[in-house]
């Protein structure tokens, strides 16, 4: 078996690795404040090819949640691939995307989490130099436009 070698793409990936602080918020009801939130992720690579992404904190309320998001670049596809779980959901989100300059668009089905239908989401990374990147994610109301429903900004620690 031939060991697949680290193209562009997998090394811009790398480029995620280490330890980020990170705030950021998340979309509430109309009237309702955004809620804050904070935590820590830490990357890690796997073979060169693949960056494992753990996150931890508070949840509104007590608690801690946890995520982990998994991305790689598919020659044969031609495509970033990935996916996200998390404490406080059930739905496993499966990525496809594509990278521009130094931003990273993920494209994701998921619940809507208003209706229980489902819909199109964008997970959108943004590098911003070596030590700070932000994390937008979107979803896609049923008239085509979009929402924001959650902001992060990380920050290089360590």
């Amino acid at each position: 078996m031939d060991i697949p070698q680290p193209g562009i793409e997998h090394r811009w990936l790398q480029r995620l690795v280490g330890t980020w602080r990170t705030e950021g918020e998340c979309a509430a009801p109309p009237g309702e404040a955004a809620v804050q939130m904070t935590g820590t992720e830490r990357v890690r690579s796997l073979g060169g090819l693949w960056v494992l992404a753990e996150g931890e904190g508070e949840m509104p309320g007590g608690g801690t949640a946890n995520s982990l998001m998994t991305l790689g670049f598919d020659p044969v596809q031609g495509a970033f691939v990935g996916t996200f779980v998390a404490s406080m959901m059930t739905h496993l989100w499966s990525y496809r995307g594509t990278l521009a300059d130094d931003t990273l668009t993920l494209d994701t089905e998921g619940p809507d989490f208003g209706s229980g239908a489902m819909a199109r989401y964008q997970d959108i990374i943004a590098l911003q130099g070596d030590d700070a990147r932000t994390l937008t994610s979107r979803m896609q109301k049923p008239d085509g436009s979009w929402v924001e429903v959650m902001s992060a900004r990380y920050r290089r620690i360590g």
